[in-house]
Order: C-alpha cells, then sequence, then structure tokens
C-alpha cells in the first residue's frame, strides 16, 4: 500500500466525533445506559442532535458485506464471523476514533483469520470498502437507538409540538436516504395523526423511497386502519352493490379468506354452497385478476389490504365502496398504472369470487363422503348429493378461477363418474394452459 494511505483520515464528521457519552459509545454497552435514561426533554433534544448529525446528505447504503458468508459461517464452530465483526468495536470503541487507519487493522486481522472476502495484504480497495460501510453501519446504529429513545417519550404523549414537528422532518430524512427506516417509520407511526400519518403519506409518495415503500406504508396503514373499520361498519344504503344475491348472502369474511371452517354439511349449507359457485361463475372475468393489468405489474396481492378492510363481507362490496378503495390506494402511493375506478372494481370482483370459489371446493372436498344409493359418493348421513359440484368445478378451471382447489376437489369425488370425466377432459383438453392440463392429469393415471 502507498505510504501517503497511511496517514489517519477521519471517516465521520467532527459533529459525530464530538457526541457526548452515551452517545459516542459503538459498543453494546450504548444500547444499555440509554435503556436507563429517562425522555426528560433535555435528553430527547440530544437525541434530536444525534439524528441531525448522523443524517447524510445523500443516499446511503448499507450492503452488509458479511452477509453472503453467512451461510458458510453457519456451518461453522468456532463463531469466526462474530469475533471479526467484534473488532471493529474492539479497536473502534467510540465515535472519536473511527479512522481509516483504524479499519485497515481490522482488515489485516481479517486476513489473518482468513475471512474468505479479503486477500492477504489486503488491499486498498477492500479497506476503503470496509471504511465506508463501517462508517454508515455507525451512522444507522446511532440513528436507530435515538429514534428508539424518542419513540418512549412519543407513547407517555410528553412531545411538544414543534419537537413532533421536527422529529417529523428528521424521521423522513432518513427515510429518503435509506437509515434506520424501520425505526424511523416506528416513530412516525407512534406520532400518530395527524403528524406521522401526513409525514407516511409524503413518503409513500416520494420516489426517492423506492423499495423502502412497501414498509412505510406498512406504517401508514397502521394508522388508517381505524378508519377503515369505522366504515366497514356502516351498513350499505342507497350503495350499488357489486357482487349477485348467491355472493352477497354469505356470512363469510376476508378474515379467514372466506373459509368456510367447520360449518355444518346440511342440506342449508350445501345449497348456500351451490349458489355462491354458482354466483361467482356469473362475475364478469377482468384482464386485471392476476399479478397485471394492461400488461404492467400492479401488485393486487398487497392492495387487498385496503380492500378487504373496506368490505370486509361480500355484502359491503358497492360502487362507492369501490370508487373510496381505489382513491385510498391512489393516495396510498401504489402503483396502479393507469387503472381507473371501473377496472379496479372489476379486478376486485373477481378476485373476490374466485377466493370464495377456492373456500367452497376446500369446504366440499374435506367433506366426509360415502357411497350413495345412486353410485355417487355423498356427504356422510346426507341426503342432498353435491356431484353436481362437479360441472361447477370444470366451469371453474376452465375459466382460471380457484383452478388447483376445483382440481382436488374433482380428484376427491372422482369415484363419481362425473368428476372422473371432468379430470380426463381438463387433462386432454389442448385449449388449456399446460400447467392446468398436468394439475388434472396427476389425477388420471
Amino acid at each position: 500500500m502507498n505510504g501517503e494511505r497511511l496517514v489517519d483520515v477521519y471517516l465521520l464528521p467532527a459533529a459525530m466525533r464530538e457526541l457526548p457519552p452515551p452517545w459516542n459509545d459503538l459498543t453494546y454497552r450504548r444500547s444499555q445506559a440509554l435503556e436507563e435514561l429517562a425522555p426528560t426533554e433535555e435528553r430527547r433534544e440530544e437525541a434530536r442532535h444525534v439524528l441531525r448529525v448522523c443524517l447524510p446528505e445523500r443516499r446511503q447504503s448499507v450492503h452488509d458485506w458479511d452477509e453472503e458468508l453467512r451461510d458458510f459461517y453457519d456451518d461453522r464452530d468456532d463463531h469466526t464471523l462474530d469475533e471479526a465483526d467484534a473488532w471493529l468495536t474492539r479497536i473502534m470503541p467510540t465515535t472519536s476514533q473511527v479512522t481509516r487507519q483504524r479499519v485497515a487493522q481490522v482488515v489485516g486481522v481479517w486476513a489473518d483469520m482468513r475471512i474468505p472476502t479479503v486477500s492477504a495484504p489486503p488491499t486498498d480497495q477492500q479497506i476503503d470498502t470496509v471504511a465506508a460501510e463501517w462508517a454508515t453501519s455507525v451512522r444507522q446504529a446511532l440513528a436507530h437507538d435515538a429514534f428508539a429513545f424518542i419513540e418512549r417519550a412519543t407513547v407517555s404523549g410528553s412531545l411538544s409540538d414543534p419537537e413532533t414537528q421536527d422529529i417529523a422532518l428528521l424521521a423522513c430524512g432518513f427515510v429518503r436516504v435509506g437509515l434506520a427506516v424501520e425505526a424511523a417509520t416506528r416513530v412516525l407511526v407512534s406520532l400518530g395523526r395527524p403528524r406521522g400519518e401526513d409525514a407516511l403519506l409524503d413518503l409513500v409518495r416520494d420516489a426517492e423511497v423506492q423499495d423502502f415503500r412497501p414498509f412505510v406504508r406498512s406504517g401508514l396503514l397502521r394508522l388508517r386502519r381505524s378508519l377503515y373499520e369505522t366504515r366497514a361498519r356502516e351498513v350499505p344504503r342507497d350503495e350499488e352493490p357489486l357482487l349477485p344475491d348467491g355472493l352477497r348472502g354469505l356470512s363469510h369474511s376476508w378474515q379467514n379468506d372466506f373459509d368456510w371452517g367447520a360449518t355444518a354439511p346440511d342440506g342449508k349449507s350445501l345449497a348456500r354452497a351451490r349458489s355462491a359457485l354458482e354466483a361467482s361463475l356469473a362475475v364478469e372475468r377482468s384482464p386485471g385478476v392476476g399479478r397485471s393489468y394492461g400488461g404492467a405489474p400492479v401488485d393486487w396481492d398487497a392492495i387487498a389490504e385496503v380492500v378487504r378492510a373496506l368490505m370486509p363481507y361480500p355484502r359491503l362490496v358497492t360502487r362507492e365502496r369501490m370508487n373510496e378503495a381505489w382513491h385510498e390506494c391512489e393516495s396510498l402511493g401504489f402503483d396502479l398504472r393507469g387503472t381507473d375506478a371501473v377496472s379496479f372494481a372489476g379486478v376486485w370482483c373477481a378476485r373476490i369470487a374466485d377466493r370464495v370459489t377456492a373456500a367452497v371446493f376446500r369446504w366440499l372436498a374435506d367433506l366426509p363422503h360415502v357411497e350413495g344409493a345412486t353410485g355417487h359418493k355423498e356427504p356422510e348421513a346426507l341426503s342432498t348429493p353435491v356431484f353436481w359440484a362437479a360441472g361447477l368445478a370444470e366451469r371453474s378451471v376452465r375459466r382460471g378461477s380457484a383452478v388447483e382447489e376445483a382440481i382436488w376437489f374433482l380428484h376427491r369425488t372422482d369415484d363419481v363418474p362425473d368428476s372422473r370425466e371432468a379430470l380426463l377432459r381438463l387433462a386432454s383438453d389442448p385449449s388449456l394452459p399446460a400447467a392446468t392440463r398436468e394439475a388434472a392429469r396427476q389425477w388420471t393415471v
């Protein structure tokens, strides 16, 4: 290595090097000391000062440079990886000691320990990589503890309005640069409405947030869930229903994915199951039922949290509430790829029908069956046979609705001629997707 590179260079700004105890402590003792401190006004200001000096000017990246070795070391008994990490705080226990030369010492120790990512002797590039990562890790660790300390104060409700405004700005700043994102988001959630909610709304709409958006949105949804629950308790009046009668009459909800659970297989429940399946087949299919709409990806599975919170039961699925869900998803920063309110409603009506269909076929497939007098399998001790479901199962598969569950039902009842013949047709129909044909074929051999 060049001689001039041996001159000690600080890796942290002066304000971080001059932090008071326990904030300047980079060992485990810092967190222990902070837990013992009461979040007084003076201490809270101290924590906010820590956040201000740790916030970098531009986006950071913590690559976890040793993560790729984790599996390798999991198979070892000598805890070499933990020992290697410990050398960083052993040689640099305070913020004032974080220098490139000390990092070089640590990397030299790693080389002696035969850490695979370090050559012997280490190169300048390896030292610079570790130095950059360590400096960023220090910022992140201090910010994490500062946010956790402040969060304790938010729980007690002792923060002033100027404090909450400053904290919200700092938390948003850290999310945007990609440091201590989880801790910063938790603080915003703890600030509640409106301060924390407004900040989270700004973040989910910000392009800088990028891959952190789902986590930030999850915090925002926690704050808005009470609004959804209030709306869901309102009885639909003068609202346009979007689902057929056979679905609107169901008492099952999203909570267990419309699961019928321990519903007794009596004549009434079987009639309701048939009505639900027939109603589901009447729901118009939408091009966005899958994970894309118009050829571009839309995260429908994530959006489901909003839809099911506003409309937890099929009877609540109305035009008005679907419009609300669509507007809400737009405000939450979901990328709807140009999906308008009408298309959005079409997607979700079809998806709800698919989920109900899947739940009904799971329930029917799990019923105990015995041979009836007609030669058909019938639910044990029941006079109402369910072989009528074979035709509905085949229709569901052909329209791509609850394919796995419908085929499983046909397999469970394949002693019934209708079910067996439906499986054979599905297994040999070249117009169906190859995966669908194969799923049916496995039960025909």
